[in-house]
């Protein structure tokens, strides 16, 4: 399955690229739709308008010199902390796991999970504003107790796939696992 598209929990759609590079590695990639140029043009001029009517009452020049600034880099902090394009997960069966978020501005934040501390690859339940939603997390073993769960990890925290796209990547990280 590659390059379907499916929704995230409010609707917006996202697509998933499954990749299986051999039987015992598999890399899943969720992706959310590129920030919308309307949406940044419509808030810059929002904040513009409301900094020229300021200026218009009070003739305080320094007000539009603060709009331009906030709106820049409000800009580009929302593109470098927040605004996440792609998520994936590349599972290596012998190795371990691998969490990958890419940000709008290119920046990545990975983290790598050990196979020797993964117990499993679950699809988990939660209510979320009078609704439950799915996702796919990692739990990993107690470090004292292995047959017990010490700590679970949700995947794809951002882009929140509904549970369809879940069970595609469930299923496929099953039979890695079982593989290795």
């Amino acid at each position: 399955m590659s390059d379907e598209a499916f929704s995230d929990i409010n609707g917006n759609r996202i697509s998933l690229d499954c990749q299986r590079h051999s039987d015992i590695c598999g890399e899943f990639t969720v992706s959310s739709p590129k920030l919308s140029f309307l949406k940044v043009t419509g808030c810059t001029c929002a904040l513009w308008l409301c900094a020229y009517t300021i200026f218009f009452f009070t003739e305080v020049t320094e007000v539009l010199s603060v709009a331009i600034m906030l709106s820049l880099v409000g800009m580009m902090g929302h593109l470098h902390f927040l605004k996440i394009d792609h998520e994936s997960l590349l599972v290596i069966g012998s190795l371990g796991i691998q969490m990958t978020a890419s940000y709008a501005s290119g920046r990545e934040s990975i983290t790598f999970i050990e196979m020797t501390k993964v117990k499993d690859v679950v699809i988990n339940e939660a209510i979320y504003m009078q609704r439950v939603i799915y996702y796919l997390c990692i739990l990993l073993k107690e470090p004292l107790h292995p047959n017990e769960v010490g700590d679970v990890v949700p995947v794809f925290q951002s882009c929140k796939p509904r549970l369809n796209c879940l069970i595609e990547i469930y299923k496929q990280c099953q039979e890695i696992l079982a593989q290795s």
